[in-house]
């Protein structure tokens, strides 16, 4: 059937309230804590213990207190997290909820800063930087300087990029970063100090910004008195050296417009985040200064289950919140609709342990329940046929696959496991691997995209040239310097003369690039046009470069259909850069499998889930906790609410499995 294309044009939505729509309702210990009145408020809610439905009810109450909806902010770590809160406000209360202000920490920056950046020196059309194009950037400046040319060992550009961002988020200055987790190159401490400054004025240059840039310069929009007191929004004297984005170049940031932060902060009446024991520094100073006024802010956490140092979180955060947040109310959600009691007696054992915490002791009301197990196996090989023989006995009665999940410290403690499931035919999948963004392919057709945004995007340029033949980094680096000295005008590239070779690629490139410059993507469906029009050049470049080309084509179909949604170029590259898919489902549909596999993961990506039955493999020291951290005794405390962590994901069966002897090395 063929025919012109229709649009169909959704009816209004309305939602009438259902008060009794979010399921049981509200324990007492939840009924207080959703109830509670004004001033800072931390609910410390224990593994299962119904923390998201707390925090629906509070936002439902504040609501049908008066507050109204669009001065009520909703912070969370994902975006899926924030839509599933606020669909629940609005079963609760009606569509009059839809205006509450609900997001990602990052996603709330990016949408203040395009609001008032340019206030502050920050142009409103910056360009937002992925981890990769970030760490692309560091190596830019890292050849320019000299260092790629070092004999002696030089860190590499990720490397460089995991040092910076670390500064930024934890406050802890690079020499101590460098003597503490990489002595090996302490000596390059004026290097990295180099680099890291001529990053910051190429990022100014090139008018892009990268995620930590987002919390950095929203927590000094937000400050007391901005520029004053640096230190105290998130960057220590020596940032305000290092970043010179932030502090120096972009230098209207540190006067400050008067009275901004009072405005921003102003924005809302009542602040609430979920997940605070993920917080770093950065955001505990973000909402210090978005309620500083008012001392609305309402937490909700568990310290046992801080395990995010690796990205810079803290656990002092949830720790010292009441002395950070004068006059705090502590409140403890201890009812567990998870795990049968036996499974609660051994976590509650194991968390008891630990040096500082709040003190709570989790119950359940369910009855019945068999004890933990606690495996000894002769090595890995009789470790491994106990989790499989004990999963094919729980599926014979009745447990289905997708409700099992095996769980490990890392990655490859998995190894031995897969190999046996292969061969007995038990279907898995393991979570992880590569990330959507990161596959090459993906990131060739992003570039073009990203250099029609922002037609300074160094990093953008860089790939796109690269895929040129004949062309490589000498050629493109000298190709950038004729764009730049060019002061990057839309014909820059155009008028680069090109080696013979690259010569038809590069008049191509050009006349898809102009092209797309008279006819921009923007309006129904003109990014999937765009795209399209960008792979009728990149696909066959795609069949020459890579492997296994047609899973590959089938990533860019999808992407090249998902982009239809979204009304703008600048709005998909937004939307992907702030909230970085992990595959094609989670670009468009964002649903989990419902094939019945076995689940293989990491403990750190099994948080937030829970399962049926539960295997944690390797707990023995060297494994779980890993060898690195045993000398640490701040690393071995987050070991502990790793373990935690695993454990209470089970709700009725848990089995913790260690092997006596092994032929593999531990890390």
């Amino acid at each position: 059937m063929t025919g012109p294309a229709r649009v169909y044009t959704p009816r209004d939505r309305e939602v009438e309230p259902r008060p009794q729509a979010d399921v049981l309702g509200l324990n007492d210990a939840q009924e207080r804590a959703a109830t509670h009145g004004g001033g800072p408020l931390l609910i410390v809610a224990g593994a299962g213990t119904g923390k998201t439905r707390t925090l629906v009810h509070r936002v439902a109450k504040l609501l049908d207190a008066g507050t109204r909806p669009e001065r009520i902010l909703l912070l969370t770590f994902t975006r899926r997290a924030a839509h599933e809160m606020l669909s629940r406000v609005e079963r609760l209360v009606g569509s009059g909820s839809r205006a509450v202000h609900g997001g990602t920490f990052h996603g709330t920056a990016h949408r203040l800063l395009r609001r008032f950046g340019p206030q502050c020196g920050i142009a409103a059309d910056f360009t937002i930087m992925d981890q990769a194009d970030s760490e692309d950037l560091m190596q830019m400046g890292r050849a320019q300087l000299g260092y790629a040319d070092k004999k002696k060992r030089f860190p590499k550009k990720a490397t460089l990029q995991h040092i910076y961002s670390r500064h930024i988020n934890t406050e802890i200055p690079v020499a101590s970063l460098l003597a503490d987790e990489y002595p090996q190159f302490a000596e390059h401490d004026a290097a990295f100090h180099a680099i890291f400054a001529d990053y910051s004025a190429r990022k100014q240059d090139r008018n892009l910004v990268d995620y930590d840039d987002l919390l950095l310069f929203w927590a000094m929009l937000v400050a007391d008195a901005p520029g004053r007191n640096v230190s105290r929004v998130g960057a220590s004297s020596e940032s305000a050296v290092i970043d010179g984005s932030a502090v120096d170049t972009r230098g209207e940031l540190v006067g400050g417009a008067e009275g901004l932060a009072a405005k921003i902060a102003g924005l809302y009446d009542h602040v609430l985040v979920d997940e605070y024991q993920d917080t770093n520094v950065l955001q505990a100073r973000i909402l210090a200064g978005m309620t500083r006024a008012h001392g609305n802010i309402t937490v909700v956490g568990d310290d046992a289950q801080s395990v995010y140092s690796f990205r810079g979180a803290t656990v002092r955060n949830i720790l010292d919140f009441p002395r950070d947040f004068p006059g705090a109310v502590v409140m403890a959600l201890e009812e567990n609709y998870r795990s049968t009691q036996p499974i609660l007696d051994v976590t509650n054992t194991l968390i008891s342990r630990a040096e500082e915490r709040y003190t709570k002791n989790l119950y359940t009301r369910r009855t019945g329940g068999d004890k933990p197990w606690l495996v000894t196996a002769h090595d890995e090989q009789a470790q491994t046929r106990f989790v499989v023989d004990r999963v094919l006995e729980l599926h014979e009665e009745g447990v289905p696959l997708r409700e099992m999940a095996v769980l490990f410290r890392a990655g490859y403690m998995s190894a031995d496991l897969e190999i046996e499931l292969a061969a007995r035919r038990i279907p898995f999948e393991k979570w992880g691997g590569i990330k959507f963004l990161e596959a090459a392919h993906v990131k060739d057709v992003l570039a073009f995209l990203r250099v029609l945004e922002n037609p300074r995007d160094e990093v953008s340029w860089f790939r796109l040239l690269l895929l040129l033949p004949g062309v490589g980094d000498t050629t493109a680096r000298a190709a950038m310097n004729h764009m730049t000295a060019a002061g990057w005008h839309r014909d820059a590239f155009a008028s680069y003369s090109a080696p013979s070779r690259a010569r038809a690629a590069h008049q191509a490139v050009a006349d898809l690039l102009e092209a797309q410059r008279c006819a921009p993507g923007d309006g129904e469906g003109g990014l999937s046009r765009e795209i399209a029009a960008i792979r009728q050049f990149y696909d066959s470049i795609l069949r020459e470069r890579y492997d296994r080309v047609e899973p590959r084509l089938a990533d860019l179909d999808q992407l090249e259909i998902i982009a239809g949604g979204y009304p703008s170029r600048a709005a998909f590259l937004n939307a992907l850069a702030l909230e970085p898919p992990q595959s094609t489902q989670d670009l468009g549909f964002g649903s989990d499998s419902e094939d019945d596999v076995l689940v293989l993961s990491t403990a750190h990506s099994a948080k937030g889930r829970e399962w049926d039955a539960v295997f944690v493999i390797w707990a023995v020291d060297g494994w779980f906790p890993l060898a690195r951290s045993l000398g640490d005794n701040e690393q071995v405390e987050e070991e502990r609410r790793l373990l935690y962590v695993a454990m209470t994901r089970a709700r009725n069966h848990l089995a913790v499995s260690y092997p006596l002897g092994t032929t593999r090395g531990h890390r």
